[in-house]
């Protein structure tokens, strides 16, 4: 006897949390629908929009105020 019950009771808790479970993850997947918009291909650097761009443009306007900088120091 698992956990200290009756094989039929066991059976039946078993069968009922596994109801629960497969019904809540059924209400889930209706509720937040899966994306499906996902490309097959994965895009190329620099396509997703969802990098850094703010860290992009910051990073190139730092090294430009290094040239400006080191250019101003040569004249």
């Amino acid at each position: 006897m698992p956990a200290g019950v009756s094989w039929p009771q066991y059976l039946r808790m078993f069968s009922a949390s596994m109801l629960a479970m497969f019904a809540g993850a059924q209400f889930v997947h209706q509720y937040y629908l899966p994306d499906l918009s996902i490309p097959e291909t994965p895009p190329r650097p620099g396509e997703l929009q969802t990098e850094l761009l703010g860290y992009k443009l910051r990073e190139e306007a730092a090294a430009t105020l290094q040239q400006l900088a080191a250019n101003q120091k040569a004249d």
